[in-house]
């Protein structure tokens, strides 16, 4: 989908209000250029408030008001919170925990995704809500529930685990094949009836690996069942109304790269924690993994908040500058949309404390000033819409990966997914390197350098794409830990890493763990000195060269980090975890090597860049609390002041410019 303008707004919950005050709040939407708003997204009770029996008129006349006033819809199906009446009539449809304790109505996301009623009552909704705005001019494009499994990951009640077989004799046929694929000699776990099979619930020891690793595919799948169901509804009425629903970045969950394929647009909240320091680091990951999910198609910022949030220990407010600076990097990342999570501050309920386009205060507020002047510099972005982010580097992300990696009885639990990408990730952040988040059998040729963190589970497709991409001549750079297992958890023999010895050129005999006091250092060829904690590997060299070693224990001397030159390409192998200097060395020579540029700014400047066509578009943000001056080699304009940039440009504290460089 290409958007036709800069989409800007918030979820609107007008059913929490007097409709006496949806009149001022057109009016101050209009004030402050808000063109789409969510709505709907927990109103089901307000829509159907007794079975069978809807409600919409209000809708109707506040749909109507909205689009007088020149705001669309982004209309959302409510059927992350079910209403009492359901739960009072199928309480059964409850979820259900692993230790098998009953969630209950009160909060919400309180539905079991298995239970065939509420998914009856879900695709009623949703047709009811499409058939009655399908010809309104103010509908531009449909929501679908939210940010699935957030708080209630799966249900492990019996209809989940019936789901739970039908799924597993889908994906293995036999029981053979399931019994084989398990492990299940191991432990006297056979099976000889599907009956026999429940979810991985609370049990006296470790669970089958394999057996958790398939619930979690099989619960991220019946997510996006959940969702396709209402989409193939939605699209039956309205096809040429996008859908999508909205991630929540690095959500263990759910398998973005497979669902984002059934959307037309993808969309994602973000929520950086303002007392973190490295936020603008944290927040800029979030933006680059929703773009490489979505395939650099246009996506939207869908949730974010204006100051605060409720729901952390202690929840800080975004300082002056810090919100738009914030949405300009969502901006810079790909993003052609912005909308906050919400409108106006709730008076009553669990998200009362959570910041709004509105606050408490009203208008008389520096929130809602720095709201209006938002969204009154969007227009001026117009001209950038469909242009793309384009990257030189990605990182290698996949969530069976990510599943397989943190789960019980491995050598160390220290490996963490998330903490792992951040490691590698920050370097190239703080060096202004674009980077994609790619899957691993993805198409990997239009990347100079390639990172592979831990990338502990790996399928025989990925395998054979990593080393022809080497082969080829791209440059990979593989930590510990990695093609260890195969897509059913289990060992590949012949030496770590079996699968990627010829091109690392290089066998690891095995691994020595450390514990919570332990360290160690390494000596580069060069000789610079690097802590490194949790995890060093035991390597025999074959064919690559050390470019670091251990100092210390019975590896002393052992290559640490090393560098293979293999077909027309480089592999690099990281034994261990270096601290940070010595990633950031690491990653730098993979860079001179790879022809990858980086630019050395100011500690807190952002240079970004997005490009369609014969034009370029500059982003410089300035995160810190000093004026910078940044040299410029292009000469452009600035959108935001329109004034022309040459030589130079001055930035204050939390300043921002977007140059527009027009080539020929």
């Amino acid at each position: 989908m290409n958007f036709p303008y800069f989409l800007y707004g918030g979820d609107y919950n007008p059913d929490q209000w007097p409709s006496e005050i949806w009149q001022g709040d057109a009016r101050l939407m209009q004030d402050a250029g808000v063109n789409l708003v969510s709505l709907g997204i927990f109103s089901y009770v307000k829509m159907e408030p007794k079975s069978g029996v809807f409600n919409f008129a209000w809708l109707d006349q506040l749909i109507d008001l909205l689009h007088v006033h020149g705001v669309s819809d982004n209309l959302a199906t409510p059927t992350a919170s079910a209403p009492a009446w359901i739960i009072r009539q199928h309480p059964e449809n409850l979820p259900v925990t692993a230790d098998c304790v009953t969630l209950w109505h009160g909060a919400r996301r309180h539905y079991c995704p298995h239970k065939p009623d509420y998914l009856k009552y879900a695709v009623r909704i949703a047709q009811q809500f499409a058939e009655r705005y399908k010809d309104h001019p103010a509908l531009k494009t449909w929501h679908v529930d939210n940010e699935y499994s957030c708080h209630a990951d799966g249900c492990y009640c019996d209809n989940s685990a019936a789901a739970f077989r039908a799924w597993l004799q889908e994906r293995y046929g036999t029981l053979d094949h399931l019994n084989a694929a398990w492990g299940t000699a191991f432990w006297s776990q056979a099976y000889g009836d599907w009956e026999e099979i429940y979810p991985p619930r609370k049990s006296p020891a470790q669970v089958n690996p394999t057996q958790q690793l398939d619930w979690a595919r099989f619960t991220s799948d019946l997510w996006l069942v959940c969702f396709n169901e209402q989409k193939a509804v939605l699209k039956a009425i309205t096809p040429n109304i996008t859908v999508t629903t909205n991630f929540m970045g690095f959500h263990k969950g759910v398998d973005n790269f497979k669902f984002a394929r059934h959307e037309e647009h993808v969309a994602q909240d973000t929520y950086p924690d303002t007392f973190d320091p490295e936020r603008m680091i944290q927040a800029g990951m979030l933006c680059d993994l929703i773009r490489s999910v979505g395939e650099r198609r246009p996506w939207v910022l869908m949730e974010q908040a204006s100051s605060k949030v409720n729901w952390r220990e202690r929840n800080a407010a975004k300082r002056p500058g810090v919100m738009r600076l914030g949405s300009y990097q969502a901006v810079a990342r790909g993003a052609d949309g912005i909308i906050f999570f919400q409108w106006r501050v709730s008076k009553a309920g669990a998200e009362k404390h959570h910041s709004g386009m509105v606050p408490h205060g009203g208008t008389d507020t520096r929130v809602w000033r720095e709201v209006k002047g938002l969204g009154n510099e969007f227009p001026k972005m117009s001209s950038l819409l469909q242009s793309q982010v384009k990257a030189a580097v990605a990182i290698l992300m996949d969530w069976n990966n990510w599943w397989a990696l943190e789960l019980d009885s491995k050598p160390s639990s220290n490996p963490k997914m998330h903490p792992q990408l951040y490691t590698y990730y920050r370097p190239y952040s703080e060096h202004n390197i674009a980077v994609d988040f790619a899957h691993p059998e993805s198409d990997l040729s239009k990347y100079k350098l390639v990172i592979a963190p831990n990338l502990y589970l790996v399928h025989d497709a990925a395998v054979k794409n990593n080393n022809q991409y080497v082969k080829n001549g791209g440059n990979l750079v593989k930590s510990f830990f990695s093609g260890i297992v195969d897509e059913y958890k289990h060992i590949r023999l012949g030496g770590y890493p079996a699968t990627y010895h010829e091109i690392l050129g290089l066998s690891v005999e095995g691994y020595a763990t450390y514990s919570d006091r332990q360290t160690n250092t390494i000596r580069t060829a060069d000789g610079n000195q690097f802590h490194c904690t949790f995890w060093a590997d035991v390597i025999h060299l074959k064919s690559t060269k050390a470019l670091a070693t251990f100092e210390q224990d019975y590896y002393s001397g052992g290559a640490a980090i090393t560098h293979n030159q293999f077909g027309k390409g480089n592999a690099f192998y990281i034994g261990s975890q270096p601290d940070g200097s010595g990633i950031a060395w690491l990653l730098s020579y993979a860079c001179i090597t790879a022809g990858v540029q980086s630019r050395n700014l100011p500690a807190g400047i952002e240079l970004l860049q997005r490009s369609k066509g014969t034009s370029t578009w500059l982003f410089v943000l300035n995160h810190s609390t000093e004026k910078v001056t940044d040299p410029l080699e292009q000469k452009g304009k600035d959108l935001l002041t329109g004034t022309e940039v040459i030589g130079s440009l001055k930035l204050e504290p939390k300043g921002v410019a977007v140059i527009q460089v027009d080539r020929g």
